[in-house]
């Protein structure tokens, strides 16, 4: 499995202690101290996978991205500072064709690169599986248009235009007032960003159910995601960082850090952060919140999605919710960077449907309406 790395990055320290993990990990390495020389050495020497830095001089991690991809698509780790800036920058990137990121150590970075080893590792492995062109054979996003509501922020909310069908299928549906009637779970990881921003956008205002998001990161990123995925929506895009009530009209991102769970506060269904779960090797989990869905409501009236990501979190409770009555969506390889978490609930036979990334909006339309 392992291949030959481009480690990029202006930092004589961070190179060489992220060619040590990878080179005890197997790897063949090679390093570029700025961007401009990580172009260079990406035509020369062909790695299989890049993990890219943002802030370099001469040429800066996102520049040297954009000519990458253009140069020579490959599986890119960016490497990121655990910081709002920093947040924002590596969403840029998995816009512009990243595949994963790392949060860089902070501190005495001698002391704590060994909290990250495994985690650095596993995601260069996983970069090396993914599917650099699975986004094309997705379908082309909608022209952005501005949202039929105000948007939460100074700034004006772009959305995607849904297709005609789109606009037919769900013409005269409203929002459930009161009690939520239903909910639908997304998991999701490796490659999860870009691929939420072509489902969610394309949901329409009036989409009657909550959509609850486990999306693996780590903390210090999924407030800065909620705010992004928040200004291309049409529903409301929050971070769970307390306890909020379940509405329609919204979708609940999970902390990162942490496990978002459904309980009931007042007679009424609302999602929580808690302690990650030990047991549980990825964060925020699919299958914790799954299953505590499934404790507060009826498995017909749940709908889980899993998509694109490496491991198998999320196939053992949604395959659960498929035998209980509840119905699921597996994104198929085609689209999926990384087929693994989908995959894993397709073997089980969890897996109601399985559909390219473009066509999952429409399936959620379809059903629940």
């Amino acid at each position: 499995m392992p291949g030959k790395v481009l480690v990029v990055d202006d930092s004589a320290l961070m190179r060489r202690l992220l060619t040590g993990v990878l080179k005890d990990a197997g790897f063949d390495v090679v390093v570029a101290r700025n961007g401009l020389e990580g172009v260079q050495q990406l035509t020369e020497h062909q790695p299989d996978v890049v993990t890219l830095d943002i802030n370099m001089p001469e040429m800066d991690g996102l520049t040297a991205l954009s000519l990458m991809m253009q140069a020579r698509p490959t599986p890119v780790v960016m490497v990121s500072s655990l910081t709002e800036k920093g947040a924002v920058a590596t969403f840029e990137a998995l816009a512009l064709g990243a595949v994963d990121f790392i949060a860089k150590p902070g501190g005495t970075i001698s002391l704590t690169v060994d909290d990250i080893s495994e985690q650095l590792v596993a995601k260069v492995k996983a970069a090396a599986r993914a599917r650099i062109g699975a986004a094309a054979a997705r379908r082309p996003a909608a022209t952005p248009a501005p949202s039929p509501r105000p948007a939460s922020g100074p700034a004006t909310r772009a959305t995607a235009t849904p297709s005609a069908a789109l606009q037919r299928l769900t013409e005269g549906v409203k929002p459930r007032a009161g009690k939520v009637s239903g909910l639908v779970i997304i998991g999701v990881s490796t490659g999860g960003p870009r691929t939420l921003e072509d489902i969610l956008p394309a949901l329409p205002a009036h989409f009657p159910w909550p959509v609850l998001v486990a999306q693996h990161m780590p903390p210090n990123f999924t407030a800065a995601f909620a705010q992004r995925m928040d200004a291309l929506c049409r529903l409301n895009v929050r971070e769970c960082h307390a306890t909020m009530p379940i509405e329609a009209g919204h979708v609940y991102i999970g902390k990162g850090g942490t496990d978002m769970v459904v309980v009931e506060r007042l007679g009424r269904l609302a999602v929580q952060p808690k302690p990650e779960t030990p047991g549980h090797p990825w964060h925020p989990s699919v299958d914790v919140l799954v299953q505590s869905a499934m404790s507060h409501v009826p498995a017909e009236h749940i709908v889980g999605v899993q998509l694109t990501g490496m491991g198998d979190d999320g196939a053992r409770a949604m395959a659960e919710l498929k035998l209980q009555g509840g119905r699921t969506i597996a994104e198929s390889q085609e689209t999926a960077v990384v087929f693994g978490m989908p995959q894993e609930l397709i073997e089980r036979g969890g897996a109601s449907v399985v559909l390219p990334c473009g066509d999952v909006t429409r399936q959620l339309c379809h059903w629940i309406r």
